[in-house]
């Protein structure tokens, strides 16, 4: 495997190398419901939909136009983690289905999930319920789910020798993804944006070197000074992987992509530079190149320090925390790039006019172009059902039409 130096001035460590109720009626379908050809093409043996081609187009989903920065007459909204435990139908389904993984891998069970949000509050975006880590076993990594300890890493890879059970992505393994994302696209049509997403390789390499969750990152930030050829060789590696598997999401039906680097944050931004953003880049040129009218948005946890360096990656999205100032971030950021966020979760706890004056407060510092409204984190365990209604509700009842039609007016009282 060769490496290729960076010219970021990164030290010389941080050079890097970069090279619905059943699973079967989606093989009957022969188009979407927006007119998009549906012909199976063939993907490492399973069958995809080729969408990546497809044009902007009025009927596209709302969330779409605005992750484009088009006029809408309103933010789209959706959340992180909107199908999960804080909903009772959910809890209901898990005690039928204790085992998180089958809930994530078998494709009745994904559908049924992402969808009930979608019928109990109609975001204008649906994400498939899956997890960072479900790839992992197509190329290699095997992993469990513990009740306690969370996701844990069979064999953590920390040396030369444990590269070797790497190996190309396999989406047969992934055919749940595919069969899913199907299923969401005919079921929603046009009338929200079906999400697909994944885990950058900085975030999915933690939990593969330390072996599963951390909260001090210590075994791979130690490998990068004592062992960084193996970690840009993993690194590479999973960058490539992720980025077959969100073609592979968009074939099946995704109209847009969102990358987490959850844990970019817990890196010092000269380091992020080195051991994160590379990745991240190679991803997005594949992306763009590949499946060019797919939007992309980045989503770091603790990106209060890294904002003009995410926008640099070439994502059409920035992902803010609830940490950040909107307006600051907006400033930061500029108007040429979307913004998505960011009302602190824990407001969904506060009485509804106090929720509601946040999410005005946020729409209006974002501004009426390019804006996706989002928490700034994901729904907490415990989050009222009503909330969720009511923040969706809000998002609804703007009118950017009227906003934007006064501020012409007031400009040619100006002239």
């Amino acid at each position: 495997m060769a490496f290729s130096p960076l010219t970021s001035g990164c030290s010389n460590y941080c050079n890097v190398g970069i090279g619905w109720k059943s699973s079967s009626w989606f093989v009957q379908f022969g188009f979407f419901s927006n007119g998009v050809s549906a012909k199976p093409t063939k993907n490492n043996g399973s069958r995809a939909f080729r969408v990546c081609a497809s044009s902007s187009s009025s009927s596209d989903p709302l969330l779409v136009k605005a992750a484009r920065r088009e006029r809408v007459s309103r933010p789209p909204a959706w959340m992180m983690r909107q199908a999960g435990r804080y909903m009772a139908v959910y809890r209901k389904l898990a005690e039928k289905h204790p085992s998180f993984r089958e809930r994530s891998e078998t494709t009745d069970l994904i559908v049924e999930i992402s969808l009930q949000p979608w019928e109990a509050f109609h975001p204008d975006g649906v994400i498939i319920f899956s997890d960072i880590l479900t790839p992992l076993p197509a190329f290699g990594v095997q992993f469990d789910i513990e009740d306690v300890r969370g996701p844990v890493i069979q064999s953590p890879i920390r040396s030369e020798e444990g590269l070797k059970s790497l190996h190309s992505i396999d989406l047969e393994k992934l055919q749940f993804v595919g069969d899913s994302l199907r299923i969401l696209r005919k079921e929603v049509g046009d009338l929200a944006a079906i999400l697909g997403f994944v885990g950058a390789p900085w975030t999915i390499a933690t939990y593969i070197v330390e072996g599963g969750t951390t909260r001090t990152y210590t075994k791979i930030k130690d490998m990068c000074h004592t062992a960084p050829h193996v970690l840009r060789a993993l690194l590479s590696h999973l960058s490539k992987a992720i980025a077959e598997y969100i073609v592979y999401q968009v074939e099946s039906g995704a109209h847009c992509i969102q990358i987490f680097d959850s844990w970019g944050g817990q890196l010092p931004p000269h380091m992020w530079d080195c051991w994160s953003k590379p990745y991240i880049d190679e991803i997005v040129s594949t992306i763009k190149r590949k499946c060019p009218q797919t939007p992309l948005v980045l989503y770091i946890n603790g990106n209060g320090g890294l904002l003009e360096r995410m926008k640099t990656t070439g994502v059409d999205v920035i992902g803010l925390d609830w940490t950040v100032d909107m307006a600051d971030g907006r400033k930061r950021l500029g108007t040429d790039i979307g913004i998505q966020g960011n009302v602190d979760p824990a407001t969904l706890f506060c009485p509804l006019p106090a929720l509601t004056d946040e999410i005005r407060r946020v729409v209006k510092s974002a501004g009426t172009r390019g804006h996706i409204l989002n928490l700034g984190h994901g729904v907490l365990v415990g989050t009222p059902e009503d909330a969720v209604a009511h923040f969706f509700d809000v998002a609804k009842s703007f009118d950017f039409d009227k906003v934007e039609d006064h501020v012409s007016e007031a400009d040619k009282v100006v002239a």
